[in-house]
């Protein structure tokens, strides 16, 4: 009895280094813009009220968001330092809402939720810049 062994499919072609260079810098651009992008929906969502009341729906996309950031900019850069790119516009801009304008005005008040978005957002970085660093180094296909 024979045993026709079964064709193997060839194994994926790696993108050149040019091709892959563009991607992880575009990917890297879109990991800045999207850290800006996060930051200005959470200071739009801070004051949402219901019946009168703060509802912290900014502190939950805090979490999400900037948790589905971390993961994005490792992935498409491909370095654990990645997690600064989103990280640092998103400070950048809280730092700034934070801070009273030359006439009165806040962006993000004093109050729980203000503190509880700059808190949550914060701390969602460093966890995951933590993890990252503790990871075992991963080994792509093709390297």
């Amino acid at each position: 009895m024979s045993v026709v062994p079964e064709e193997q499919a060839p194994p994926p072609r790696r993108p050149s280094r040019a091709v892959d260079l563009v991607l992880r810098v575009t990917g890297g651009i879109v990991a800045v813009v999207a850290g800006a992008l996060s930051a200005v929906l959470e200071l739009l969502l801070a004051p949402a009220r219901v019946g009168g009341q703060l509802i912290g729906a900014a502190v939950l996309v805090a979490i999400g968001v900037n948790v589905a950031l971390s993961w994005f900019a490792h992935e498409a850069v491909g370095r654990r330092w990645a997690v600064a790119l989103p990280a640092l516009p998103w400070f950048v801009i809280m730092i700034t809402a934070a801070d009273r304008t030359a006439e009165g005005d806040i962006l993000l008040a004093g109050n729980w939720v203000g503190l509880a978005v700059v808190v949550a957002g914060a701390t969602t970085f460093a966890v995951m810049a933590f993890r990252l660093i503790l990871a075992p180094p991963s080994v792509r296909p093709g390297d």
